[in-house]
């Protein structure tokens, strides 16, 4: 823990974004802006709330769309350019397009966010940081990609051979792939505790946070995007958050999910998610790495408040009325 004063007996709540919620994959044009305007709006109302109720807030988002888009457009260009030019160099990787959406997706959130304090007569300041995560260079993720980026692959013919494939249940066809290594450690998160103390609204651990490893001369970055859920549970036990908000496109936690006997849970104990997961339930590609960061929370700060919902479902998320709760 940093030696960052204590914020005395003021709740504190993280809440991460999907990156589904800031452009849908499985949409395109006017239908993609529209449906993740009316989703951001949710997220948003959700964050003033939990502030009118006297928790201060800390906000995580995903990148995957965004991220894959901006690695296709940086490999479109070398592409293009490696036709007319023998030494042109060498794409910048995964770190930098993590780093870059940190920043363009804070800039859109903190903006709207800014907006609709103003609008709900509220004063807090909104606070976006670029956020660094170590991970393990001998993780096994390296070698085993389930991360999706990037929009829904309509031709595979055209994939180029390097790339990993794969589809979730919860998405409309087939995705590029990339590692996805567990997070260790949190670099900046004094930083975010001092932004807390100050009493901001802080955004951080954009798309899971920019991957770096440590080496003898320093830290580096290294081709991956890390779980945002993951990072998001890290991130709430390591500055003892009251509450861990999963915000998500499905509204529960479901068993059996898209079969005819999908059913809803409310509460899910710590022994009956191991058990789901451990029959597959939920899957690597989408419900199994957020059931995992929920499980790690909990189990690290049983008094937190671990729950899954909708954008626009935080407060009556928290009574119980909706989403899927965590339970020891």
């Amino acid at each position: 823990m940093s030696d960052v004063p204590e914020r005395g007996h003021q709740r504190l709540a993280i809440y991460a974004v999907g990156g589904n919620a800031l452009s849908n994959p499985s949409l395109t044009g006017g239908k993609a802006k529209s449906a993740a305007d009316n989703v951001m709006a949710s997220v948003l109302e959700d964050v003033v709330d939990l502030l009118e109720a006297g928790i201060r807030v800390v906000l995580t988002h995903g990148n995957g769309p965004q991220v894959g888009e901006m690695l296709l457009m940086e490999e479109a260009l070398f592409d293009r350019r490696a036709a007319f030019d023998d030494d042109v160099p060498m794409p910048e990787g995964l770190d930098h397009w993590v780093a870059a959406t940190q920043g363009t997706l804070g800039h859109d959130i903190a903006t709207r966010l800014d907006n609709t304090l103003r609008r709900r007569g509220r004063h807090e300041q909104v606070a976006t940081l670029l956020t660094r995560v170590e991970v393990s260079p001998t993780d096994p993720a390296f070698s085993q990609p389930t991360k999706p980026i990037g929009p829904i692959i309509d031709n595979l013919d055209a994939v180029p051979e390097s790339w990993a494939i794969g589809a979730t249940n919860m998405d409309a066809g087939p995705r590029r792939i990339v590692a996805s290594p567990i997070p260790i450690s949190i670099i900046d998160s004094d930083a975010i505790e001092a932004l807390l103390s100050a009493g901001a609204v802080v955004l951080c651990g954009g798309g899971g946070g920019i991957p770096v490893v440590t080496e003898k001369g320093g830290i580096k970055g290294v081709e991956a995007v890390i779980d945002k859920d993951r990072v998001t549970a890290l991130l709430a036990t390591s500055i003892n958050a009251d509450y861990l908000f999963i915000s998500t496109a499905v509204d529960s936690i479901r068993l059996n999910f898209g079969c005819d006997d999908e059913s809803k849970i409310s509460r899910l104990s710590v022994e009956n998610a191991k058990g789901h997961l451990a029959d597959g339930q939920f899957p690597v590609g989408s419900m199994g790495p957020k059931v995992e960061a929920m499980l790690f929370a909990k189990e690290s700060n049983p008094e937190m408040k671990v729950m899954l919902c909708k954008p626009g479902d935080a407060i009556n998320a928290m009574r119980g009325e909706v989403g899927t709760t965590i339970i020891s």
